[in-house]
């Protein structure tokens, strides 16, 4: 079986999935966890010159490292990063969870404040909802302590797209805190437009909220076990 590489979206530290690597070992699947630059403990060094490129690049070399064509797993943002990978290296398929990919000519993540030089956690008032129904008071506490400010060069780097072979690989969205319904409206409505080219795209359900790595790892390695 194929490795799973896993990318985490803003804010979050490799061992992030270290609850989906222990359960897909379990299952007999290899997780590779991608530290991507600026989101492992130096992205709190105030002008950290981590760029979207540096990330890719990291991204990249896990797929690259893998001894076959790995599936790749994106969370939130970072499905711009799993997308992007797909566009360069052949892969088994694209898990996204939570997140969709932006299109060609985008910033990958231009929609909170940067402050000095980076993008840092806004606080939990800013994902009351859906997103952060399932996180009780002390899993926020953990989670927004171990939160590393994003660069500025990160999130406000321009996604590039260049190969349309993208839209040939299989891609599962998971659907933590919105339904594959809701997915569905947004796909007919236009809003989705990458992922309204692609040729195999599954919508599969999953009951958390935004962060299900850490609220739902068992059910999480389940799914991706499957794709």
């Amino acid at each position: 079986m194929s490795d799973i590489v896993l990318i985490g979206g803003l804010w979050l530290a490799p061992d992030v999935w270290t609850g989906v690597t222990t359960e897909l070992a379990r299952l007999g699947r290899r997780g590779v966890p991608v530290s991507l630059p600026g989101q492992v403990g130096e992205g709190q060094v105030k002008g950290n010159p981590a760029t979207l490129d540096d990330q890719v690049d990291a991204a990249l070399a896990a797929v690259d490292g893998c001894a076959e064509p790995p599936l790749v797993v994106g969370h939130s943002a970072a499905a711009s990063l799993a997308w992007i990978a797909a566009d360069r290296r052949p892969v088994a398929g694209v898990a996204l969870i939570g997140g969709v990919p932006v299109a060609d000519g985008e910033a990958y993540a231009d929609f909170l404040p940067i402050v000095d030089g980076a993008m840092p956690f806004p606080g939990w008032p800013a994902f009351e909802g859906p997103d952060a129904a399932d996180l009780d008071p002390a899993t926020r506490e953990r989670l927004a302590a171990a939160m590393i400010p994003v660069p500025e060069g990160v999130a406000l780097g321009t996604v590039r797209l260049r190969n349309e072979a993208r839209y040939d690989v299989p891609v599962t969205l998971i659907c933590p805190e919105f339904s594959p319904d809701e997915a569905r409206a947004w796909l007919a409505a236009g809003d989705l437009p990458e992922l309204a080219k692609v040729h195999n795209l599954t919508l599969v359900d999953l009951d958390s909220g935004h962060w299900p790595m850490v609220t739902r790892p068992a059910e999480l390695a389940a799914l991706l076990g499957k794709c």
